[in-house]
């Protein structure tokens, strides 16, 4: 999408808003002859038909909403069932139909860029999030189109007063235009932690049977390497999770705190500090705890925590610990209260499944981010409009709502008398999932209670928002374009080193440590920090701190 074709498509809809006439979307008066011209026109047949609920925007011609999401395509047919119905219920109220494109999580890093910045013209609705799926930098690099209030009004109005409401706007904003919704009327904890199994870790002498800090995680695994035949204690797929390991025990025996949208590559690596939090580094190269990390990740490869060639790896560690023979497997809070807790509760009886979270000895967890989920408009959208009134029904209209998050009703999911949310018998989640991972517009307010979710959730989000900080830089736009060379050198650094590092695979972790910082600061790491502290020192000033 030309910036020309742009500017025209938002002028265009301003001036129908502002002359109060009948609006008339997607390819003008329902023709596809030009597609990317929606210049509105009006319609003077005084009739309703073919229009959107009476609304005057013409929906004569139907249209294929492609919708990005992320996560490995079912192949239990369920999607394709739902889907179905769905579009059934699309094509009656807003004459479109919904498709789904996967960017599965093999190389998924890479895949999801890669298809964003493709110019390909048949993708509308686009999942992203600004922690984790690179939504500022997609904005910066021009794969999603700005979106004008009067478009968010007219297209998607409940969705646009529900997010005026929050007064959210603003943190969807890069030069003041709004290029992304976000997903901020649902309740979600997405700090990452260690599932574990309360049995073991109590037979294993933890007190309580429980892992309250780092560290204790060494005489869980150690336990099971020697006590439970045929169980790896922690059957990790090395190969999709090369970093974590070495951030995560930062996070819990420091005050260092991730700086969101400035990844060099895969890697999380520039932060603040709690007592310090307008100055960028990085614990990678200006702090001790790194060495303590690699050595404690040398000390579990030592005891076999992980198979030979983790690295090589890509194995379900969550089957495994569903089917009693991995010890451990991590993800989101969330997943543990909605999916492991009570799924093992059925697999595994008796095994006291818990989460010990990253920070949870220091309390140095943030709550999540509002644009954790977010969604955004392709910049090559043929039919963005159109994609907007869909984006709305599925996220307001309670039987679109149902479908896209739940299923069919009696096949996929069932309401129990008091009104919640169970299962037909037999259903088993590992494998019979809809999968449509709709995670970019969820509403509280159409939730409906999960029987099957553990009784303990509300207690433990009340636990995580009492000692959680709120994340302070949802604002700060970093200028990623002026750092791109030097981000880049740093992650080939990384890539080299911290696997290996995070695996325990190297005979001399501080020799190579040493001789990582050194390649970093040779890659550019001044430079960066310097680019990075000026942006954060407009963004204090910015904001009067």
């Amino acid at each position: 999408m030309k910036k020309k074709s742009l500017v025209k498509r938002i002028l265009a809809v301003v001036l129908a808003a502002i002359t109060t006439v009948s609006l008339v979307g997607c390819g003008g008066g329902g023709s596809n002859s030009d597609t990317k011209n929606t210049s509105t026109t009006v319609k003077n047949t005084g009739s309703d038909a073919g229009s959107k609920e009476g609304t005057g925007i013409d929906t004569s011609s139907h249209e294929v909403i492609n919708m990005l999401v992320l996560g490995d395509k079912p192949t239990n047919g369920r999607l394709e069932a739902m889907l179905e119905q769905l579009n059934k219920a699309l094509t009656e109220k807003v004459n479109a139909e919904l498709k789904l494109t996967y960017v599965e999580w093999a190389d998924w890093q890479t895949q999801y860029n890669v298809q964003l910045l493709s110019g390909d013209d048949s993708l509308d609705l686009i999942t992203t999030a600004t922690d984790w799926l690179y939504a500022w930098e997609n904005t910066q690099k021009g794969a999603f189109m700005p979106l004008s209030e009067e478009m968010l009004k007219t297209y998607a109005p409940k969705t646009y007063e529900q997010v005026n409401g929050n007064g959210d706007w603003d943190i969807c904003k890069y030069n003041n235009e709004i290029y992304f919704i976000p997903e901020d009327h649902y309740t979600q904890y997405t700090n990452h932690g260690m599932f574990y199994r309360g049995d073991w870790a109590k037979e294993a002498g933890l007190a309580d049977g429980t892992v309250s800090k780092f560290d204790d995680l060494t005489a869980y695994f150690k336990y099971i390497k020697e006590n439970k035949e045929g169980v790896i204690p922690w059957d990790v797929p090395g190969k999709n999770n090369s970093g974590g390991l070495l951030g995560a025990y930062i996070q819990s025996n420091s005050d260092y705190r991730v700086l969101i949208g400035c990844n060099a590559g895969n890697y999380e690596f520039w932060c603040t500090k709690a007592d310090d939090p307008y100055t960028v580094s990085s614990p990678y190269i200006e702090d001790d705890t790194i060495y303590k990390a690699a050595d404690l990740m040398k000390q579990w490869n030592e005891i076999g925590v992980w198979r030979e060639d983790v690295l090589n790896f890509d194995g379900d560690s969550r089957e495994e610990l569903y089917a009693g023979t991995s010890g451990a497997d991590q993800h989101h809070s969330q997943t543990y209260y909605s999916q492991i807790k009570p799924n093992m509760d059925v697999k595994q009886p008796g095994s006291d499944a818990k989460m010990y979270y990253w920070g949870q000895e220091n309390k140095n967890v943030a709550k999540p981010l509002k644009t954790h989920g977010a969604a955004a408009i392709s910049a090559n959208s043929k039919h963005p409009e159109r994609a907007l009134m869909v984006y709305d029904l599925l996220r307001n209209e309670e039987e679109c709502y149902r479908y896209i998050n739940y299923g069919i009703e009696g096949t996929d999911y069932i309401i129990t008398d008091d009104g919640k949310l169970a299962y037909p018998e037999g259903w088993d989640q590992s494998t019979d999932q809809v999968g449509a991972n709709y995670w970019c517009g969820r509403n509280d307010d159409l939730e409906l209670e999960n029987s099957f979710n553990w009784s303990g959730t509300k207690d433990m989000i009340a636990g995580l928002n009492a000692v959680a900080y709120d994340y302070g830089y949802e604002n700060l736009i970093l200028d990623k374009n002026a750092i791109e060379a030097e981000q880049s050198a740093i992650a080939s650094v990384l890539s080299e080193y911290i696997p290996q590092l995070a695996y325990g695979k190297f005979d001399n972790p501080k020799e190579k440590i040493d001789e990582m910082r050194q390649k970093i600061r040779d890659a550019g790491y001044d430079t960066v920090k310097a680019s990075l502290q000026k942006n954060m020192d407009t963004f204090k000033q910015n904001s009067g701190k």
